[in-house]
């Protein structure tokens, strides 16, 4: 599934405040880099966050979910990316709280 096109804008305009960011095509969504570290990726309409051992039980708490995708051998947990917890969505100071921790993360 590709990055919607609306939402990865939406998102960018969110993250704005953050500085120097950079997208790109990666595993068939949007990358969101800073300084080149990725720390966050769109998937559909689905905004993924780098997660660290410290971060993840936060994630957890509040329902998000590991990045997962199917291959011929079954499916795979990617756990260094939780879904955004929807509430950050409508919140862009707790968005950008968030995602300098997701950032951290990706250092």
């Amino acid at each position: 599934m590709s990055a919607n096109k609306e939402f990865v804008s939406y998102i960018e305009e969110q993250l704005a405040p953050l500085g120097f960011l950079s997208t790109g095509p990666f595993f068939g969504g949007r990358d969101i880099k800073y300084h080149g570290n990725q720390f966050a990726w769109i998937i559909g309409s689905t905004l993924y966050l780098r997660v660290s051992d410290i971060t993840r039980p936060e994630f957890e708490a509040e329902g998000a979910q590991p990045f997962k995708y199917m291959t011929k051998k079954g499916e795979v947990t990617v756990r260094k990316f939780y879904t955004a917890p929807e509430f950050l969505l409508d919140d862009t100071e707790q968005l950008l709280a968030w995602s300098r921790r997701a950032i951290e993360s990706a250092a």
